[in-house]
């Protein structure tokens, strides 16, 4: 059986209730027999050199690899995914380029395939089991709330793509992207979905100058700073609850409120005895 989080809350206060108890449920979820048997599995599988064939048609050790890279559900594009990955070993070919997914060059710059087959360190192995559990965790997230799932891939992910040495516009194609941390910022932003229609340039020039004028900061990399990312989160929750008419004074809120007076959320304490009182 695996660990179903705990999310109590919708909006706000269910993102600030899901960061003050992630490692404790986080430790649930790994220790759960499913997840901790993809992790073998797929560990077993790699630690020799796996024929791109082998590796496309095993559906299980595909799904392990994709989630790593919060790909998870796309195992079933073998075409597409044999394609991406033979022209990741072509130098002279731009597919991946005009693609724009910063997870798809990635998955497909790690699982290179050099005369038919796939071969990873022992470092790599590890590193992207680690990576299947975090993300594996975002999607069981997801599946009570997506809200609170695109929150962990934007918290996650935004480092990433916005690096200090590249330029602007390096910075925001990979954000424009990057589907989870653009749905998070369109939402923040309240931009309206008609922008999307527009030239990439345009929508770069328009998320540039909506996130420093918002936001309150001076260059796009600072969207990677911690108070800067919990603006854009706080800001994403708020106006996704305006726009779907929540109430903030829901019944969760209101135990949360009193927890908060009683004992500190915070404190170990209080977050065992809402989880507890929550999953009773």
């Amino acid at each position: 059986m695996v660990y179903q989080p705990v999310i109590p809350l919708t909006g706000y206060g269910g993102w600030k209730f899901l960061e003050s108890t992630f490692d404790k449920q986080f430790e649930g979820f790994t220790d759960s027999a499913s997840v901790r048997n993809d992790r073998e599995y797929f560990q077993e599988k790699m630690s020799s050199p796996v024929a791109i064939e082998d590796f496309l048609s095993d559906r299980r050790l595909l799904r392990i690899s994709l989630t790593s890279f919060d790909l998870g559900g796309e195992e079933w594009k073998v075409g597409f995914l044999r394609h991406m990955m033979e022209e990741q070993a072509d130098p002279d070919s731009s597919f991946l380029k005009r693609l724009n997914s910063p997870a798809y060059t990635a998955f497909a710059t790690t699982f290179t395939v050099t005369d038919g087959k796939i071969s990873l360190s022992q470092d790599t192995i590890a590193s992207l089991a680690d990576d299947f559990e975090r993300a594996a965790f975002r999607s069981a997230v997801g599946n009570v709330d997506n809200n609170m799932k695109l929150s962990l891939n934007y918290e996650a992910k935004v480092g990433d793509l916005v690096r200090e040495g590249s330029s602007d516009e390096a910075n925001l194609y990979r954000l424009l992207g990057d589907v989870p941390t653009r749905t998070v910022l369109e939402t923040a932003l309240n931009l309206p979905t008609s922008w999307q229609q527009l030239d990439v340039d345009q929508q770069a020039d328009i998320l540039k100058e909506r996130v420093l004028s918002v936001f309150s900061i001076s260059k796009i990399t600072d969207l990677a700073n911690e108070d800067v990312m919990d603006k854009v989160l706080q800001r994403f929750h708020t106006m996704d609850s305006i726009a779907n008419g929540q109430s903030s004074l829901s019944s969760g809120s209101v135990a949360l409120t009193l927890l908060n007076n009683a004992a500190g959320f915070g404190s170990t304490a209080s977050q065992n005895l809402f989880l507890s009182i929550v999953s009773s």
